[in-house]
């Protein structure tokens, strides 16, 4: 995976390392992405994952998602306390992916009370046809 970013300025949730896995991604199938740091801040609803995909400054791909929920599938029902070090969230990569072609992916996320959690940025991603 390439280099991750911090893009952020005073996020809730200040991360040590974030990860994708599978990487490659694989699109039609699902990608976990990890973040551990510390949270200064409870994740409260109706917090929000964003994920945008950038190639030459043009956006090619972007998904949203009720981050509440997805932590919920990992077991973290919001609110998440300030003494969860990391957190867990999988979403399926769109088949509007564009396959092969190396983008500048942010994922960020929006706690419930407006605040910026955290915003990750890497440049050169690849999404693949996996099967």
């Amino acid at each position: 995976m390439p280099p991750v970013t911090n893009c952020a300025t005073s996020p809730d949730l200040t991360i040590d390392t974030f990860t994708l896995a599978p990487y490659p991604l694989c699109i039609g199938e699902q990608v976990c992405a990890t973040g551990t740091g510390l949270l200064s801040t409870p994740v409260i609803a109706p917090a929000a994952l964003n994920i945008v995909g950038k190639y030459f400054g043009q956006t090619v791909y972007t998904d949203n998602h009720d981050l509440c929920a997805l932590l919920a599938t990992q077991g973290h029902p919001c609110p998440i306390p300030v003494t969860l070090t990391s957190i867990t969230a999988c979403v399926m990569v769109k088949n509007t992916a564009p396959a092969d072609i190396p983008v500048v992916l942010t994922v960020s996320a929006t706690n419930g009370n407006g605040n910026t959690l955290f915003c990750q940025k890497a440049s050169g991603v690849i999404a693949k046809k996996c099967t």
